[in-house]
């Protein structure tokens, strides 16, 4: 009697795995139950790169979520956290299907090159739809709206603090007055990311011009997403890599391609308006305080000095709020971004 209803639930499994057709993806047929990876060819006249990317389709039928870690390269965090998850996936165990970008910028993370790619020297979070035949990081954020993002109904990206960024984590979304279904599904996985600082970007009545970043332009195909930031100072941290691939994981039982319940913070911070403190000087920049420190309006946040270290000018906060992240070591040019200070309510 045993072995019959073991047999039975085995049956059942197999026509379930049956319901669900392959994945296609870059002219491959992915079967249910199982993963490919891919190096998807980038190239212009002048040079050429990859995005390696992995797909796992699920043995059963669910959404489709997109993920992209280093769209930064010197953003490590992200990036050794979707070499891990991608170890952990079991798409025999999965409902849906999940497309990991490994490295969105792989010449950036392989010349340590800060912020842009060196082929053009653009941000890649910056050009996004991109162009299909533009330079180098306009096809890449080409290939991954067009290929990678228009394939999913759920989008996250991934980034850190980089080489010169003392980071806070927290998770963020985009609200659109006029996209109240898209930004309440987006703020629902920005919670379900388990963070307890959200930050909302948007809140604004509509978005009419130019995605211009990574997860906006999902944002844009009303496709819910979400980001994280998480990692500092452009260093590969054991806590901060192993918070990004509970965090994914957090969302992928959200999203019910996992089993489980979501890591939800209960009553996280909201975080509705930032300001930046902006350099006035060049030279050396000094501060005692560090991401996470509340600040008040009025306060000393630090000083800059010249390229002799002779005082130039006090440094003074703007707002009341707490600092989402900072410039922590010593350079910094006129107009350079000395602090990110979140607005606290």
């Amino acid at each position: 009697m045993k072995t019959r209803i073991v047999l039975f639930f085995m049956l059942l499994g197999y026509v379930a795995q049956a319901q669900v057709k392959p994945f296609s993806f870059q002219n491959r047929q992915i079967k249910p139950g199982t993963k490919q990876s891919f190096l998807i060819p980038v190239v212009t006249a002048q040079d050429s790169t990859v995005i390696p990317v992995t797909v796992f389709h699920g043995a059963k039928k669910g959404p489709v979520l997109g993920i992209t870690a280093g769209v930064h390269g010197l953003e490590y965090a992200p990036i050794m956290a979707a070499q891990a998850l991608s170890k952990e996936l079991d798409p025999a165990q999965m409902s849906g299907t999940v497309i990991l970008v490994h490295q969105a910028n792989v010449p950036a993370f392989l010349n340590r090159s800060f912020r842009v790619n060196p082929f053009d020297n653009k941000n890649l979070n910056r050009v996004f739809p991109g162009k299909k035949d533009g330079t180098s990081t306009e096809r890449l954020a080409w290939i991954i709206s067009n290929d990678i993002i228009s394939r999913c109904d759920y989008f996250i990206d991934v980034h850190a603090g980089d080489a010169n960024n003392d980071l806070r984590p927290y998770s963020g979304y985009y609200n659109y007055f006029n996209m109240p279904e898209v930004s309440e599904k987006a703020r629902q996985m920005a919670v379900a990311l388990g963070f307890d600082f959200i930050v909302q970007f948007g809140n604004e009545p509509a978005l009419n011009e130019a995605s211009v970043y990574c997860s906006r332009e999902a944002t844009k195909r009303n496709i819910p997403a979400v980001d994280i930031e998480c990692g500092r100072m452009g260093i590969v941290e054991e806590k901060p890599v192993l918070q990004i691939v509970e965090a994914l994981k957090s969302l992928m039982r959200h999203l019910a391609i996992l089993k489980g319940q979501p890591n939800n913070v209960v009553n996280p911070v909201m975080v509705g308006q930032r300001t930046n403190v902006i350099s006035e000087q060049t030279g050396f920049f000094f501060s005692d305080l560090t991401s996470g420190d509340y600040v008040k309006k009025g306060m000393k946040l630090g000083y800059t000095t010249d390229l002799f270290g002779n005082h130039l000018a006090d440094v003074f906060c703007p707002v009341d709020g707490v600092i989402l992240y900072k410039t922590f070591n010593p350079p910094v040019k006129q107009g350079d971004g000395l602090f990110n200070i979140g607005h606290i309510q």
